[in-house]
């Protein structure tokens, strides 16, 4: 029913709007010029890991000049902190259930409106060059894919010699970027969806020259402090730091063309960083992530904002700088405005969802600028990390010391069977929402308040719970494959090969 309401959607709109939408879109671009725009997506990268953010111990020369130059958002959030899921919301505008991609490895329906294919037919030149991740039903809605890719992701340990040669040439997944930016026809303003596979995991030794110490990272309260941890964490800085190298090279091309005064650069991620309690998560490690505005001449240098701001609003704002009428497929909102305004404040709470990842859970969120409301619908499953952290030195360490009865109550929390129905927490005083106030009769109101607030979301965008739990594809203990499991939709035979999506 959900895809039936969404093709007759889309049907109404390109039949009774488009023509009213185009002619008036048509008229705007004549009067006045319209900005090039480049997102850049890093993979895997939690919010504060930059020096943007005040993490001295990593070095992002051209992510702090980003944010100096720009705006930085300090309260902008992802709708899932799962990869795929989490970009079919940001080039629909729309949650991810609403999309029919709430699912990892999910791809993007060929119904679904995307704001890249109004950018198209507005005159836009569109292209996409780095990780994909949203299938094949959608790459028509730019004028060119460059795939770093082709499964969306880095292959895991264990594949053979051939597939590791042919998917690990370009491990940044931004080669092509600074060529796509080349090759754009001059008399066009563009769209660039430049799309990083770093810092996702797996990680390897010396990809840069000067690898990042174990000394200088910063371990947050919810992981042990411990040797093996603190090196896994150098390793991620420094996938962060090749990533910063491309976003500079990426300035310069912009600078040696000329275009830095018209185009608006937007830097995020789609996720937290790939470690335990992070990603995956409806936590702020989870679904935070670091926006970065720079527009010379529209966004003041060195401006920050608190405003409240979701992926799900990226369409239409994008749509409206173009200066076209948004699709009522959006669910988002524009923050055009808050460009030229940073004390505007376009939305009164932010909602963020998990689904099946590797492993089974669902989970819903909703986030003021103070608290944070969690939803768990599965509780008899534990929090577990994504196969890829899994692996990791981390959780291995962490397992061990679980197993030894070592292990903090915050670093228990990936462990912890059940789990609350409800979590509430005061993001402000509490950074890493480790205190759980949902039992705290001093905050029942706000308790009610929020949770009421996610019902009626809920409600609005028929969110609904599915007829039957999703097996898991990963053991839960040592992250190895079962057998069990393929990625399929309700109703849908399963897919064949994730690499074929």
């Amino acid at each position: 029913m959900r895809r039936l309401r969404t093709i007759l959607l889309v049907i109404l709109c390109l039949t009774i709007q488009a023509p009213s939408i185009w002619t008036a879109a048509g008229e705007q671009r004549q009067q006045q010029q319209r900005p090039n725009i480049i997102f850049i997506i890093a993979d895997d990268m939690a919010w504060d890991d930059s020096g943007a953010w005040g993490r001295r111990g990593i070095r992002t020369p051209h992510i702090d000049r980003l944010a100096r130059d720009g705006m930085r958002f300090n309260l902008a959030f992802v709708t899932a902190s799962s990869c795929s899921p989490s970009r079919a919301s940001l080039i629909t505008g729309r949650y991810p259930h609403s999309a029919d991609a709430e699912q990892l490895h999910w791809p993007l329906p060929p119904e679904q409106i995307t704001f890249v294919e109004q950018l198209k037919s507005a005159g836009y030149w569109t292209a996409a060059a780095g990780k994909w991740h949203l299938g094949r039903e959608v790459k028509d809605r730019f004028d060119i894919v460059r795939e770093a890719d082709p499964a969306g992701f880095r292959l895991p340990a264990g594949h053979g010699a051939e597939q590791q040669a042919m998917h690990g040439k370009d491990q940044s997944g931004a080669a092509e970027w600074v060529a796509t930016l080349r090759d754009r026809p001059k008399d066009k303003p563009f769209f660039l969806w430049f799309a990083a596979l770093d810092p996702h995991r797996d990680y390897q030794e010396n990809i840069i020259p000067h690898p990042h110490r174990p000394a200088d990272v910063f371990v947050p309260p919810y992981l042990p402090d411990l040797p093996e941890v603190r090196r896994d964490l150098a390793l991620y800085y420094d996938e962060i730091a090749r990533l910063d190298a491309h976003v500079g090279q990426v300035l310069a091309e912009l600078e040696r063309q000329g275009e830095t005064d018209n185009t608006l650069v937007l830097f995020l991620s789609d996720n937290g960083r790939p470690f335990p309690r992070d990603k995956t998560t409806l936590y702020d490690s989870g679904i935070r992530t670091p926006l970065i505005a720079r527009w010379p001449g529209v966004v003041k240098a060195g401006r920050t904002t608190q405003s409240l701001v979701s992926t799900v609003d990226f369409g239409p704002t994008i749509i409206e700088l173009a200066g076209l009428m948004p699709m009522p497929t959006f669910q988002g909102t524009s923050f055009a405005s808050v460009f030229k305004n940073p004390s505007h404040q376009i939305r009164e709470a932010i909602y963020a969802e998990k689904n099946w990842h590797d492993h089974e859970d669902r989970s819903r969120a909703v986030r003021t600028a103070k608290y944070k409301y969690i939803r768990n619908y599965y509780t008899d499953l534990p929090m577990t990390p994504p196969a890829d952290a899994l692996r990791s030195p981390t959780f291995l360490a962490m397992r061990n010391l679980r197993d030894q009865g070592q292990l903090r109550p915050e670093q228990m929390t990936i462990f912890n069977q059940p789990r609350p129905a409800e979590e509430l927490y005061d993001s402000e005083k509490d950074l890493y929402e480790l205190h759980n106030l949902a039992a705290d009769p001093k905050h029942a109101a706000t308790l009610n308040q929020l949770r009421e607030k996610l019902k009626k979301w809920e409600r609005e965008t028929n969110d609904r719970l599915p007829v039957a739990r999703t097996l898991d594809e990963f053991d839960r203990e040592t992250g190895k494959p079962l057998p069990n499991r393929l990625p399929q939709r309700p109703g849908k035979k399963a897919v064949s090969n994730k690499f074929d999506q």
